[in-house]
């Protein structure tokens, strides 16, 4: 689904001040604020959300995988558990809890027990308004070194049920035909890397206590 093709173009325009774009500058830690696409490293499609929602299980907004790199719905922020614990520019941390904010629709990545639609792993749908969920919404990030650098690839452990976010190739039909289902998984496997990719990345802040809304 494409509908919000052409609204992070606009996003970019009120960031241009203080962003590395996409992969222009050398790599460096993502940071929070960024705003950035996700491949799954195994199966090559990237995290996506629309307003279409699961048909069975919680009924929320559904999660998927998409081939396409220059779809807008692809589009996730960086977030901590509380705007204080994860402030503009901060590197994220190996070992560091996350929200991950869908940019169109505003809601959250999330997960909980309700079966997939497809596979019957665990469900991971997207959820709350304009960026406030619950405890479900919470992610740790799992690297090797000191911070979440841009050219690794890294897991996604939920805090709440501790299942992997993963991909295991199966795919939907109508509506949304070829898009991959999402779930969560309770083994670390070579179905759950994750790399950032396209994106805004915030640079790291000079004055740790300055923190901007985006």
């Amino acid at each position: 689904m494409r509908g919000g093709r052409h609204l992070f173009p606009l996003l970019l325009l009120a960031l241009l001040p203080g962003l590395c774009h996409g992969r222009e500058s050398a790599p460096g830690a993502v940071t929070c604020g960024s705003v950035l696409k996700l491949l799954n490293t195994r199966h090559n499609v990237r995290l996506h959300s629309h307003e279409v929602k699961y048909g069975s299980g919680s009924g929320q907004q559904s999660v998927t995988g998409v081939e396409a790199s220059d779809d807008a719905n692809s589009y996730w922020r960086i977030r901590g558990k509380s705007d204080s614990s994860c402030q503009r520019g901060t590197p994220v941390k190996c070992g560091q809890a996350i929200r991950l904010t869908h940019v169109n629709t505003g809601k959250n990545l999330h997960t909980h027990h309700f079966p997939s639609p497809l596979s019957n792993n665990q469900e991971v749908s997207a959820f709350g308004d304009d960026g406030e969920g619950d405890d479900l919404d919470f992610w740790i990030v799992q690297c090797s070194g000191s911070y979440w650098e841009r050219e690794d690839a890294v897991r996604f452990k939920h805090v709440g049920t501790e299942v992997f976010l993963s991909i295991t190739g199966e795919q939907y039909g109508h509506p949304i035909r070829g898009q991959r289902e999402v779930h969560g998984m309770p083994a670390a496997n070579h179905h759950n890397y994750w790399k950032a990719m396209e994106g805004v990345f915030i640079k790291p802040s000079l004055d740790p206590a300055k923190h901007d809304e985006l």
